[in-house]
This record gives C-alpha cells, structure tokens and sequence, in this order.
C-alpha cells in the first residue's frame, strides 16, 4: 500500500501561514495526505522563523518544517531549533550550529520517515559540500528506513539537478525550494526517487517573490534602499505531492500542486 507526502514551497510572512491554516488540514484529507513536510524559513515578515509561527503551521497540519539560508534571521529560531525535532536547519550548516538537519519521524502503522535538509553553495554564502554532507547521513539511516525526504534550498537548478541524479535510487524524493517559482519538470527519475527542482511559494502572488510589488519597482529604478514588505493579494500555497511505497521507499508518482484560496480542496 502507498502513502502520500506533501511538499510545501517557501511560506512566505502572515499570508503563507494564513491560506495553510485555512486550506491545509481539507486539502490533506481530501488528497489522503500521510506527511506533510513545509519549507518555513520565510514564516516570519518574509524572513526567518519564530516558535510562534512554528506553532502556527504545526496546527494548520504541517509535520515537519524546513528552512535554508535565512533561518537565523530572528534571534529566536536558535531556541526553537534546539528545543522542536520537527524543524530542521540544513544539514551542512557546521556542526556548532544550533539544531539538526535531519529528523526521523514515524507516521502511523509504524512507517519511519527521514527528512533531511540541505543548503546550497552556488550563488550562496558558504556551506559544507551538500553532496559529500548527505552521503554521510544516508550511510546512518540506511539501517533505519529507505524512506527519505530531501529538500535542497538553492539558487541554482543545475546543482538541484545534479543533487536529484546523486540520489537516485538512494532516498524517496529530492525537493527544490528558495526561488519561490515553481518549476515544472517533476519527474520520478529511474531508479525511483521523484524530483522536482522548486516546489514554488506559498504566500501572495501578488508581488515580486511575495513582496510588495512598488517596493521592489522602487528600489530597482532608484538603487536606493526601501523595506521589501511582505504583499498581500492572490495568496495560493504551492508544492507537490509523492506517491511513494513505504517498504523501499521508492516513489510511484509525483504531481505539481498549485492551490489559490477561492478553489476547491
């Protein structure tokens, strides 16, 4: 019997959070949504995260939150991560940093599931080897379960790309996020691990990546400096849902999802 995740996209401020805490739990039951994994790192005015918003999104139906580059951006996340299993920072942060990037989570009938988060390094501040930092966890839970989540935060689709051919055949699904633009090349790859290189932005469309659209126009015609708010029009949540078999972790299928607020579950 297969089960069903939910990839979220970047949840981008107040009205990421509010479509998910409005629409999520009916789309989950309506699609049979076993796991629902949510990148968060934008959670909070557009940038970072706080146990507040956690919080928030675990009620509206996420299991486990994933972040990236900004998710020290409020000074509360440290404690968070060090205190909520179910909120990841990337793997390839140093070792010092507070949290974990990967957590390993059992959904009913005794199904474990491994997530793992990882940053990376082109057109980015600098990291670890996403490639070699996620060889070493794999060779630890390879014992443990082959059901394996992996989101890639990153700007550039060629080393989502090349992440997605590492591991083929080695963990369920490699899952882009950071752009906050969907991509439509979702495919299960043939060893059997679906990919897609972003899974798009939960937040207003409304905007330039969620944020206000004269703010943005204002400072790219001025180069002078101006607050890229958090907009607030045509608010959909984005993602894609895998099939996968739970006894190899392989997965069956993977479709893009692209919900607006006024359309049905």
């Amino acid at each position: 019997m297969s089960l069903r995740a939910l990839l979220i996209g970047d949840i981008v401020g107040e009205p990421g959070r509010a479509i998910l805490t409005r629409r999520l739990r009916p789309w989950r039951e309506a699609h049979r949504v076993d796991l629902c994994i949510a990148n968060g790192e934008n959670a909070s005015g557009g940038s970072g995260i706080t146990p507040d918003n956690a919080r928030e999104l675990f009620n509206a139906g996420v299991d486990v939150i994933t972040t990236g580059d900004h998710v020290w951006k409020r000074k509360e996340a440290a404690a968070l991560l060090q205190a909520e299993p179910r909120v990841l920072r990337p793997q390839n942060y140093s070792p010092l940093a507070a949290g974990a990037g990967v957590g390993l989570y059992t959904l009913p009938g005794d199904v474990k599931v491994a997530v793992i988060n990882l940053l990376g390094r082109v057109f980015m501040k600098p990291a670890d080897c996403p490639f070699r930092g996620v060889d070493d966890v794999l060779r630890q839970l390879a014992p443990v379960t082959p059901n394996i989540f992996v989101d890639i935060h990153a700007e550039a689709t060629a080393e989502k790309i090349a992440l997605g051919w590492h591991l083929d055949g080695r963990v369920t699904a490699v899952f882009g996020t950071h752009t906050h633009v969907q991509t439509a090349d979702e495919r299960v790859l043939p060893k059997g691990t679906a990919f897609i290189c972003d899974l798009g932005m939960t937040g207003p469309y409304e905007s330039v990546l969620g944020r206000r659209t004269d703010r943005v126009l204002q400072a790219s015609l001025t180069q002078m400096y101006y607050g890229f708010d958090v907009a607030k029009g045509d608010v959909r949540f984005s993602g894609a849902l895998v099939e996968f078999d739970p006894q190899n972790g392989r997965a069956c299928a993977i479709e893009r999802v692209h919900v607006r607020e006024d359309s049905t579950p």
